[in-house]
């Protein structure tokens, strides 16, 4: 049975982006941002380090909800930008971003977004993740100071947003552009018809 627009969903997320991107598909959302333990194991590969985190971020809000209020599908999302094998993760402070731009910048690198969609009543859980490839253009110590400066980098994964004034660094992208932004919406549309929730 499809369920018309009714399950509320539930984003485990603080991030501004996640939020105006879920709004969008015009269901009942709230918004509870989860306070999860972050830390993953170095062994760990891109795509299990974002499901893994996308999980531990949904189930975090389920437990903090009362029972009675544990109902509707929870969304968990991470996203980790892979320079060669290199994860980066939101810098840490200004010198970090200017590290991480040096780095990226005039190469190509992936994106990984992880997305958990838990249903807080039964239990259901669907997990999967998204690769995007984006291309950086060359840029000289200068431009990643005055970019960095604007502040946008500092809670960005890779130290740039590609839907802000980051988009002027980029050179190009193969793959979903929603997917560097942080929630890849045409597969958490799928995962939500396998819930039984239809978009459109």
């Amino acid at each position: 049975m499809i369920v018309e627009k009714e399950t509320e969903l539930i984003l485990a997320s603080s991030s501004p982006r996640r939020q105006e991107l879920i709004r969008s598909l015009g269901l009942p959302v709230r918004i509870i941002p989860s306070d999860a333990d972050e830390t993953v194991d170095e062994e760990w590969n891109p795509a299990k380090i974002v499901e893994t985190l996308a999980e531990r971020k949904a189930f975090a809000v389920i437990g903090s909800l009362p029972k009675e209020e544990r109902k509707g599908v929870v969304i968990g999302s991470d996203t980790i930008v892979v320079l060669n094998g290199r994860v980066f993760g939101k810098p840490k402070d200004e010198a970090d971003a200017a590290d991480m731009l040096s780095m990226l910048q005039g190469r190509d690198h992936e994106v990984f977004s992880g997305v958990a969609l838990i249903d807080a009543v039964g239990g259901r859980k669907l997990t999967s993740h998204r690769v995007t490839r984006v291309w950086m253009k060359r840029l000289d110590a200068e431009r990643i100071r005055r970019y960095i400066s604007t502040g946008e980098p500092k809670d960005k994964a890779g130290a740039y947003a590609i839907q802000g004034i980051g988009a002027t660094i980029v050179d190009r992208i193969e793959g979903d552009y929603f997917n560097v932004v942080g929630l890849p919406l045409s597969m958490v549309s799928d995962m939500l018809e396998e819930m039984d929730i239809r978009v459109l």
